[in-house]
């Protein structure tokens, strides 16, 4: 599966957290996340993370592409909670692409806890059939 990282500043931490209990899991799947997210859960887990640009330099708009074109399977976003901070248009197309493509997003720990324990039981393999990406679609393919 591929699989989507992003998390506001003030919640970095607590995706470092998540990815590093989780990090068995995780390591079993292609992970892309918006730049510093990647590094910092790279260096706290060493899982292999493809890195897109800073999210408010253009990563959150790297990933919405990817999603538009279904070669993201499950999006973890963790999102600040803070009522003033302002929410931008690349955060709202985000949430609407996985609406429109139905890419699973979890915006807090709990939901994500939930998604990351369904990846692993088989219960989101649906995916596989839509990512144009996954070994289900590239072996049918001939190209793997």
């Amino acid at each position: 599966m591929d699989i989507a990282i992003i998390a506001d500043n003030n919640k970095k931490e607590l995706m470092i957290q998540f990815c590093t209990a989780y990090c068995g899991i995780l390591s079993r799947h292609h992970l892309c996340a918006t730049h510093t997210t990647g590094k910092f859960i790279s260096e706290a887990t060493g899982l292999d993370i493809e890195t897109f640009l800073m999210g408010s330099s253009g990563g959150m708009e790297q990933i919405a592409s990817k999603i538009s074109f279904n070669e993201i399977d499950i999006v973890f976003y963790f999102r600040s909670t803070d009522p003033a901070k302002e929410v931008h248009d690349y955060e709202s197309t985000l949430l609407r692409l996985c609406d429109v493509h139905n890419v699973p997003l979890a915006t807090n720990i709990a939901t994500a806890e939930a998604l990351v324990i369904a990846l692993d039981n088989g219960s989101l393999n649906w995916r596989e059939l839509i990512n144009p990406r996954s070994a289900y679609n590239m072996k049918k393919r001939g190209i793997i």
